[in-house]
């Protein structure tokens, strides 16, 4: 007889707040982690070392099929190579939305996600696993925060991963709130909350408190 693992979702828009308290909630429930975000950009980093043009159907379906993915103590790799930060290079951010709204990719990329799922208890970040990927998740949490802080969180990160580069606070805002016009109002798995899913405005809490919150739910809801 095969055991269910649980599975936990968290989705919402960047800079909310997501990849922190999913990994700490993670660490706090004792169950692995999965970044959906750096499976997106890992494909996206991957389609454009090729070469490929995303209208190139048949290109990127072999490309999809070859596709190899994997996280390793917290490293990202695609085939042998190390990506985990070349995913998050500016070429890389200005383009993963591009990609990941492509039914080819989205398609193929499921069952990376739901293998996991199968094989461990799993805390799953993104931005359509309580919609799309985990429609019957354990427990599903909504994150959301102002754009303007979250505009300021992702200035910090930014500025940390990359100090030797240049960022600017007004041109990190607009790009937010274009990709979340984007994501939000795409045709294919759009961002949004799913009507069972637990919303949670992190605007004004810190990290902890928004992982105690959320555990509480979970210990609430779920382990009980």
């Amino acid at each position: 007889m095969s055991v269910k693992h649980k599975v936990v979702t968290i989705d919402g828009p960047a800079g909310t707040g997501k990849s922190t308290v999913a990994k700490g909630l993670a660490e706090a429930l004792g169950f692995s982690y999965f970044d959906t975000g750096a499976l997106y950009r890992a494909i996206t980093w991957k389609v454009f070392q090729e070469g490929i043009s995303l209208h190139d159907h048949k290109k990127l379906g072999a490309l999809l099929r070859a596709f190899s993915f994997h996280i390793k103590e917290g490293h990202y790799y695609v085939g042998t190579t190390d990506v985990t930060k070349a995913i998050r290079s500016k070429e890389v951010t200005a383009q993963v939305s591009a990609v990941s709204a492509l039914s080819q990719v989205r398609e193929a990329l499921k069952p990376i996600q739901v293998s996991v799922s199968e094989e461990t208890d799993a805390v799953f970040e993104g931005r359509d696993l309580g919609t799309v990927v985990f429609p019957h998740a354990d427990l599903k949490f909504f994150l959301t925060a102002r754009a303007e802080v979250r505009a300021q969180r992702r200035l910090k990160d930014l500025q940390e991963k990359f100090p030797e580069q240049s960022f600017s606070f007004e041109k990190i805002l607009q790009e937010i709130q274009e990709r979340d016009a984007y994501d939000s109002n795409r045709t294919l798995a759009p961002l949004k909350q799913a009507d069972d899913a637990v919303l949670v405005d992190t605007s004004d809490l810190s990290i902890l408190e928004v992982i105690d919150q959320m555990k509480g739910i979970y210990d609430q809801r779920v382990k009980s």
